[in-house]
């Protein structure tokens, strides 16, 4: 079985709101909803990846991005290790680069259903976060 490492970033910005971009039609899990990212290359650290990957799929320039989970989950046919990034410091205005559709959602409406099913627990995880959290 192939296993992807994936550096994924969530992008939020001083409002709460998370960047989410929709994964092609033509992808594994198309159409669902994603924090942005991609895959590690050899060599790369997931840090190093989550730059690469946000200035290729967002056009922004990373230049805060704090470690918050990295999850195990394997589909039918394909295990993948996301490595999530909470990304709150950054240069330019993130958008769709490649041509997905993207946007701005608050992070207490996240729907974990638009997400593929690895993304679950992140999405649950950010649901929950009160203001009482933020401001530890």
């Amino acid at each position: 079985m192939k296993h992807l490492q994936v550096a994924v970033g969530i992008i939020r910005n001083n409002q709460q709101q998370i960047f989410l971009a929709q994964r092609p039609a033509t992808s594994h899990m198309a159409e669902k909803w994603e924090f942005p990212g991609g895959k590690i290359e050899s060599g790369e650290t997931p840090a190093e990846a989550l730059k690469r990957e946000l200035q290729e799929e967002t056009g922004i320039e990373v230049t805060s991005a704090t470690p918050y989970e990295v999850v195990d989950h394997t589909y039918s046919d394909l295990r993948v290790t996301l490595h999530f990034f909470i990304v709150d410091g950054w240069q330019g205005e993130p958008w769709g680069r490649e041509g997905q559709p993207s946007r701005w959602v608050s992070q207490q409406a996240l729907v974990a259903d638009e997400f593929p099913p690895a993304n679950a627990e992140i999405v649950r995880r950010l649901q929950a976060v009160t203001d009482a959290d933020r401001d530890c």
